[in-house]
C-alpha cells in the first residue's frame, strides 16, 4: 500500500508503477490527493502492461466495491482481513484470479447497474457484435457459472468455453470476467433477477 499512497501524493502513477513494475498493487480507497478508484483508473489507463490491482479499505461499502471493480480492479479487500487472507488474496490476484466470488459480483452489478441500461453501455455491447453463443456464455458468466459449469450447461468442452470467454472479453474490451459481467448488467443485456 505504500506504493499506492506514495504515487497518489505525487501524481506519478506511470512513473511509480512503470519504474517499480509490481505484479500487484494494494490500493487504498482513501488517499490525500486522489481516491483509490480514480487512481486505479489512472494506473490502468497510463501504465503499459499494468499491474493487477486489489483495492483495500476499512469501509464495507458496496458503492466502493462496485466503483473499484468498474474501474478495473481485480479485487477488493477489507483492511480488517487477517494477514493470511490478505496474502492469499494478493497471490490469487497475481495468479490471474479475483478476490470476489461470482455471486458477489452478480449481486453488486444487479444492485448498481443503471436501469434499464445506459446508452453508452448498450452501444458498447452492440458494437461488440457478440455471436449467439458468445451471448449465451456471457449470460451464464453473469449468473456466476465457472467455465466447467458453462461447458456442462451448453454440452461443449471446457476449452471451447474458454475460447468463447476470451472472445467475449476481447470484444467488450474487458480485462476480466468481472468487467464483462458489469458491462452485461449495465447495458441491460442481462437483467437483475
Amino acid at each position: 500500500m505504500r506504493l499506492a499512497t506514495w504515487a497518489a501524493r505525487r501524481g506519478a502513477w506511470n512513473t511509480g508503477c512503470g519504474w517499480l513494475r509490481p505484479d500487484v498493487v494494494a490500493m487504498d480507497v482513501r488517499m490525500p490527493l486522489m481516491d483509490g478508484i480514480e487512481a486505479t483508473r489512472a494506473v490502468l489507463r497510463t501504465v503499459p502492461d499494468p499491474p493487477k490491482i486489489v483495492v483495500v479499505t476499512t469501509f464495507e461499502n458496496d458503492a466502493y466495491v462496485y466503483g473499484a471493480l468498474r474501474a478495473g480492479a481485480d479485487g477488493f479487500l477489507l483492511k480488517r482481513a487477517r494477514p493470511a487472507e490478505i496474502v492469499h488474496a494478493l497471490r490469487a490476484v497475481a495468479a490471474g484470479g479475483s478476490v470476489l466470488f461470482p455471486s458477489s459480483v452478480r449481486e453488486l452489478a444487479a444492485a448498481h447497474a443503471q436501469e434499464p441500461g445506459s446508452a453508452e453501455a448498450r452501444e458498447t455491447l452492440r458494437r461488440a457484435a457478440l455471436t449467439d453463443r458468445e451471448g449465451q456464455v456471457l449470460r451464464l458468466m453473469a449468473r456466476g457459472l465457472s467455465n466447467a459449469e458453462i461447458a456442462t450447461h451448453l454440452t461443449v468442452g471446457t476449452e471451447t468455453v474458454k475460447s468463447h470467454v476470451s472472445a467475449v472479453l476481447s470484444k467488450l474490451g474487458a480485462r476480466d470476467r468481472t468487467q464483462a459481467v458489469i458491462a452485461a448488467y449495465e447495458s441491460g443485456f442481462v437483467s437483475p433477477g
